[in-house]
Order: structure tokens, then sequence, then C-alpha cells
């Protein structure tokens, strides 16, 4: 059986964002911080001192029998504190610490409260509820370099933004600020809260897995009430217990068909979580060392043929390593939560992450090809990319069809490379490699692997990447964004590698017109980016003219004819609402290179050829 820490921590890394944590009392306790109850207790012995009494043993029923009503923070409040002001300085002695306190660590964020905050830096975490009124967490990210929203009153959380646009950390305190005397801690203030928090918990429970740790669920009515009635459970929950979980406890455990974690304490709980989330994602991403070392072999294995099997060695090893990768829990088709901007965003994440150090290699193998290394390349590509339906899996499942994702990224690194060096012919060559769709009908690469046509099944849901949800090209602008890093040593100017990006693009879109006989219009960024495009089309449109049939372009889209490619970026330019077909009608092209067999082109309309 895995120990379910291990599996948490993979649930973390695999989902980033996805999991909220509800923290009780006892992840402060290590702190030596008092409960509010404690707190309530100890204003009523300093109640009864000044009435010249004493409240002990039991400060609750001296209370009763003086005031014949159940204790009220609020009331007690008012009693010992007649301003708001001295009330703060009154309640600071309880969760501030004093010189000597300082000294010994005591009233300070806790290991745990750090771990938490490390893993909140790294956005694994993004959403925190807690019951405690005191500060360590707020001062713990802020260590860490976070400024967390924090929301402890109904008038902050209406004013608040929504959970899908918070990019750091919400810390909801559902029980308020030790600052704010509208804390809750009596039974009766515990038993509702105002109707701004309900629907925020509401949201949360149903929205976002849970990690609960600290909390014993015995005396927050309220907040036991809202986790019941979470009305489903999108991703897992995991219970945090030292000991044995009481009733109260164990009925939600069970509800939430949660996962039970033993553990010691809280800081060493998160401390071990947070070690193992940072040790999959260090394993997942190859230290920048490993990927210059790699890309050092590559050019060695590069330099002469008498290397070729050690070529094919290595780039076949380092391709199995990220297929072993993306076979794992982490990447999972059957069982998988619905996919939604959180997940789909750290599923692509984790594929960019195990593809890192082959996309360095793939730019640099593009940039230098020679006609010996088309086959390594080509076999790369087709492992990277042959997805195989199984029972169960549905070919419209997002999940099924980022299983093509790292085949989409080495066709792009490959591309960048050969681009940059003028290696149309590698590159055409390249987008001609037959591909398993998965469903009995092989395809070439061109027609699976890029963005318009990675996620034809699944329609607008990769709209939802993170900071890609208002781009008319949210993949192509993720893998603008995502491969500037790895071909930096070959392309180190932004504005070039943008130019270089974008002619690729261009070139892949009509050499899937060609084999499609069809131009679909949203092919790429270069959609928006005007001046980068009209400068490529026209460097195409010279070749054709002054080279004809041995201009490079011919080769990238394999074709045999002149004609047909000429057409091709014509209606390329056409479906792009750009000003090129007048620039044809007045190129001065003989009849015999456009179309010579159809005096009408059937997708150029009226216009004459």
């Amino acid at each position: 059986m895995i120990d379910p820490i291990h599996s948490l921590a993979f649930s973390i890394q695999a989902n980033r964002g996805v999991y909220a944590l509800l923290l009780g009392s006892g992840v402060s306790r290590a702190a030596k911080i008092p409960t509010g109850w404690e707190v309530t207790l100890d204003l009523i012995r300093k109640l009864a001192v000044i009435q010249d009494d004493t409240a002990n043993p039991d400060p609750e029923a001296w209370y009763v029998q003086k005031f014949q009503k159940e204790p009220d923070y609020s009331d007690l409040l008012e009693d010992l504190a007649k301003t708001p002001a001295e009330r703060q300085q009154l309640l600071r002695t309880y969760w501030e610490p004093s010189e000597q306190e300082r000294e010994e660590g005591d009233k300070q964020p806790t290991a745990a409260h750090h771990a938490i905050a490390a893993l909140a830096k790294q956005e694994f975490i993004k959403i925190i509820v807690t019951t405690n009124f005191d500060r360590l967490m707020e001062n713990a990210l802020r260590d860490a370099g976070i400024e967390p929203i924090v929301l402890s009153s109904p008038d902050q959380v209406r004013g608040a933004l929504p959970l899908t646009h918070v990019q750091r950390c919400v810390l909801f305190k559902v029980h308020g600020d030790y600052l704010d005397t509208r804390i809750r801690n009596t039974p009766t203030e515990l038993e509702r809260y105002p109707e701004e928090f309900n629907k925020l918990l509401d949201q949360i429970f149903d929205e976002f897995g849970l990690i609960v740790c600290g909390w014993s669920a015995t005396w927050d009515n309220a907040l036991r009430k809202a986790i019941e009635r979470c009305p489903s459970r999108r991703f897992a929950t995991y219970w945090a217990v030292r000991g044995e979980s009481n009733d109260e406890a164990q009925r939600l455990i069970n509800q939430r068909e949660a996962e039970t974690i033993i553990i010691q304490d809280a800081n060493t709980f998160f401390q071990t979580v947070q070690q193992h989330v940072q040790s999959i994602e260090d394993f997942s991403r190859p230290h920048p060392l490993s990927t210059e070392a790699s890309v050092a072999t590559l050019e060695r294995y590069l330099s002469e043929p008498k290397y070729r099997i050690q070529l094919f060695n290595f780039v076949d090893q380092t391709v199995e390593r990220i297929i072993k990768t993306t076979t794992g829990e982490a990447f999972a088709v059957q069982g998988s939560s619905p996919p939604d901007g959180e997940s789909i965003t750290a599923r692509v994440r984790s594929y960019d992450a195990a593809c890192s150090t082959l996309l360095s290699m793939a730019a640099v193998g593009g940039y230098w090809a020679e006609e010996g290394h088309y086959s390594v390349w080509q076999r790369a590509l087709q492992r990277l990319s042959d997805v195989s339906a199984q029972d169960g899996y549905s070919v419209q499942s997002v999940w099924f069809e980022l299983k093509r994702y790292p085949g989409t990224l080495l066709l792009y690194a490959l591309g960048l490379g050969a681009t940059e060096a003028g290696q149309l012919p590698f590159l055409g060559r390249m987008l001609e490699t037959i591909i398993n769709t998965g469903h009995g009908r092989d395809k070439s690469a061109v027609q699976m692997l890029p963005p318009f046509r990675l996620f034809s099944q699944s329609g607008q849901v990769i709209k939802s990447l993170k900071g890609m949800e208002r781009s008319s090209t949210p993949l192509n602008d993720w893998l603008h964004n995502q491969l500037k890093q790895p071909v930096r040593r070959l392309i180190p100017n932004d504005e070039k590698y943008t130019l270089i990006f974008d002619k690729l693009e261009i070139l892949i879109a009509l050499s899937h017109a060609f084999q499609r006989q069809r131009v679909p219009v949203d092919v790429g960024a270069f959609v928006y980016r005007d001046e980068n495009r009209e400068r490529i089309l026209q460097e195409i449109k010279k070749s054709l003219s002054e080279l004809e049939q041995t201009s490079p372009f011919i080769k990238v889209v394999s074709l045999e004819k002149l004609p047909r490619i000429a057409c091709k970026v014509w209606m390329l330019s056409r479906n792009l609402s750009v000003a090129f077909s007048n620039q044809f009608r007045t190129a001065g092209y003989p009849e015999t290179i456009l179309c010579p067999d159809r005096p009408h082109h059937p997708r150029a309309g009226s216009f004459k050829v």
C-alpha cells in the first residue's frame, strides 16, 4: 500500500493550486498561541480578580453563577477595556510575543507555517481556511514574499476577487482576527456564519480538494455544517489526525470518504509534505546543469557521422525517461478529475517540466540537422505522440488529447531550431512524420500535433490555461512562452525569437493547408502580429517568384509543383483578412505558375489565375 502522505504529495504536485487547507488551533499549538476559548477563560479570571474573587477552578461556572448568562467574548472585552485602542492592547498580550517569548521562539510562525508558505510560494496551495485568530500564517506568507488576501469579515468577503482570479494566496479566517472584537468563540457564535461566509465556504469545499490539520471539528458547528452540505467531491480529502479522531471528525471523514493520515504533529506533517512535493518537482524538472550536460553530449554526437549509433541511443533514452514519467499517476486519463483551469494548467506544466531537457536538445538538433539525423528525430516524435486508445479511454477526453502534447513540444522545439538555421527540408520531414491517432487511422504530425489540431475534440477548454483566458490562440501563446528558454542559446534576442516562432507557425499552417486542402483561420499567434506576418509572407512570396520550383519553401510542405503552394500562400493571406491578394494580382506571376490546369481555382473566388 502506498503511504497516504506520499499519495498526498503526488496529488499536490500534479494538481497545482487545486487543494485548499483547513487549519485548526493544533497548527498554532507549537507556537504556544492560546485558543479563543482559552482567552475567554483567562479574561474571566482577570474579571474575577478585579472583583476580589477567584474564578478557579471553573471560570465558566463562576461567570454563569455571577452574571446568570453564558460567557461572551465581546461582553468581557467591554467590561475589561472600554475603548477599541485599549481592547487591542489587551489582546496583543495573548497573540504577540514579548521580548522573552521572542527569544524563546514562542508566538512566532512554526515550521508548519513556513512549510505551508513554501508551498504557497510555488502556487501549490492558494486557499487557506483557518479557525485561528492569530497572524502566524500571514507572517509566514509575508516572510516568503507573499502578500496574502486576508478575509475575516463579511464586508471583506463581499469585496474580494472571485477565487478564479486570485493570483497568489487567500487566507480565510472564518472565526475572525484577534484585533477585531467580532471574533467568534462562544458556542452561540460558532453555531452559524454570515451568509457571505457560507457562500464562500460552499464554493471552496465543492471546487477544491481539502487537507485538514489541527481541527477537531468538536465546537465549530457552522463549519461542520458547511462541510456536510457540500454536494460533491471533485478532489480528494486528506485528514491529518493525531491518535484517534473524535466522533464529529469521523463522521465528516466518512462523509467525504477522506484519506486519514496519522501524524506526530502539525510541524512534522507539513514539513514532510512540503519536502516530498519539492522532491517530486525537482525530479520532474531536471537541474539546469543536467540539461546543459545533455545538450553538450548531443552536440558531440551531432558533430561526426561515427557517433550515429550513440546519437540514436542518447535521444531514445531521453525520450524513454519522458514516457515513463508521463505514464505515472499524475498523468492518468482514467479516474482523473474533470478538467478545469487549475487542473489543466497543472497537467500542462507537468508535461513541460518532464520534457524540458529534451526540448533544449531538440532545438540544437533541429539547427544542426543533417539527413542522417532525420530518422532519429522522427522516431522520437512518433514515440512521444503515439497514443493508443485503451478500454475506457474517450478520444474526446482532454486528458487523452494531452497525451500528444509532448509531441507538440518536440515538434515546435525542432521546428524553431530548423527555422532559425534555414533547415526547411528537415522541417518538412518532421511535419510528414506518421503519427498513430489512437483510433485506427494514422496521420501526419502536421495533421495531429499543432495546437489548432491537438484539441480538435475538446472545443474551447484549453482557453482555461492560466493566463491565457483572453487569448485567441491560448496554446500557441503558451508554447511561445514555454519554448523561449530552451532555444535561448540559439536565439537570444526576444524580438527575433517571436519572428522565428511566427515563421514556424506559418510554415506549419501552409503544410497543413496542403495536406488538408483547407486553411484554418486561428492557426497561430501570428494572426494578431501583423508586422511579423506580412514580413514572413513577403519573404515566401519573393522566394517563390524568384526561385520558383527551387524555392526551399516548396520542400517544407512536400509539394511537387510550385502552383499549389502559391495558391496556399494566397489563401492563407486571404483567410487572415490581409491585403495580400492584390499583391498576387500585380506580382507578375505567369499563369503557368499558379494552377495552370484550372483557370478558376475553387478556393480563389472570382480571382482569375
